[in-house]
């Protein structure tokens, strides 16, 4: 018994560090926005520089440490090393369900999106069966004892998930899982389903007597139902408070707003554009790939000239600071404004390139992956 609970927590605790790190290792960017997060809540925001490159070596740990506790090489330092990790996680994942201040942990990227007190029970499991390991380490029984081929796993292993973290670093997601994933159809992203409702909302009311201090709480409904706001001797005091009564059906895509520098919204017309539009992102003009501007500019000189294809950049920065940069970098390329949050999701590149089509997401690149113009003619605008 004592063998079967043994390598039942250290096959399921290797394989879920394995998992975790290779869907966070195919989003690398998009787990440094959340590490950023926490560095922001825990005021370190100066880590922030670096917290994609902290993402992508955290990505190569947790494969790496995953692998290691299967083949039950270096037991001792392996399950010490996990459990410094995971007392770790553990810590965050409690922070942000108490306090409320990080939504999701990103434990598992946006491929299963867990709420903070989901996470911090999956990371207590985790930390029970971690310890367990850790007690009965010298128990672990490795599947080979020569060093020569531990240290060759070891470092194929790292070497490999240190390639694949870079691959997906430059190249955007092997498999993305964000709603501006290519194929999806952005407005009806934006839009409640026929026959799904939204969420329920109800309105509190404080109210106060104005002879005898008596004070309750009334929702809107009971308010009007009760004819209490015919009564003068009532009164509400402060402000009325909106609750959730019931959750309804959560749109995909609820904060894209795109609108030019005088505040109007142009969201509609760039998205539902029935013809072909290339839409080039960077939330943060300060941190882009200003090199890659070349190359669009170009691409959208030519797509202009010859299919009349409109190409538009988004940004989040002041609409001064983005003026002064596209006449810097003489863009040939309208400039529009949304949040930065939605552009994060968009696509995970500073420039990253989308290709439109009716509101369909066709097609995306990375500032380093641009496609060729004569590539885009032949596969998309001579069809």
């Amino acid at each position: 018994m004592k063998n079967i609970a043994l390598n039942f927590s250290r096959g399921f605790v290797g394989l879920l560090f394995i998992l975790s790190g290779l869907i966070k290792a195919n989003d690398p960017m998009g787990f440094g926005y959340k590490l950023q997060e926490y560095f922001d809540v825990f005021h370190i925001p100066f880590l922030g520089e670096f917290a994609t490159g902290i993402a992508m070596l955290l990505c190569v740990v947790e494969i790496v440490l995953g692998v290691l506790l299967l083949c039950g090489f270096w037991s001792k330092q392996v399950t010490l090393a996990l459990l410094i990790t995971i007392i770790f996680f553990t810590f965050l994942t409690f922070v942000s369900a108490v306090f409320k201040v990080v939504t999701s942990c990103g434990c598992f990227g946006d491929a299963i999106p867990l709420t903070p007190w989901q996470s911090f029970g999956k990371d207590l499991v985790l930390l029970l069966m971690i310890i367990y390991l850790y007690l009965n380490r010298t128990r672990i029984v490795p599947i080979t004892k020569t060093s020569k081929p531990a240290m060759a796993i070891l470092i194929v292993v790292t070497a490999l998930s240190f390639a694949f973290t870079l691959y997906t670093y430059y190249a955007l997601p092997i498999v993305d899982f964000l709603p501006y994933k290519v194929g999806n159809n952005v407005p009806e992203l934006m839009k409640i389903p026929a026959g799904e409702k939204g969420d329920e909302f109800e309105i509190v009311y404080q109210m106060k007597h104005k002879g005898s201090g008596e004070t309750k709480s009334m929702n809107d409904k009971d308010y009007m139902k009760s004819g209490i706001w015919e009564d003068e001797s009532w009164e509400i005091i402060g402000d009325p408070e909106r609750r959730l009564v019931k959750k309804g059906y959560e749109v995909k895509i609820k904060d894209l707003n795109i609108s030019d520098a005088s505040g109007t919204d142009y969201t509609k017309e760039l998205i539902e554009n029935p013809y072909y539009n290339l839409v080039v992102v960077a939330y943060d003009l300060r941190k882009t790939d200003t090199a890659s501007f070349g190359a669009i500019n170009a691409l959208a000189l030519k797509a202009a000239e010859e299919f009349n294809v409109r190409t538009v950049l988004l940004t989040s920065n002041a609409a001064q600071d983005a003026q002064a940069f596209s006449q810097r970098h003489k863009l040939f390329i309208e400039v529009f404004y949304a949040d930065a949050v939605p552009l994060k999701s968009m696509v995970r590149s500073s420039p990253g390139l989308l290709l439109f089509k009716n509101g369909v997401v066709v097609d995306k690149w990375s500032a380093a992956f641009l496609p060729d113009y004569e590539e885009l003619k032949q596969q998309y605008f001579n069809k």
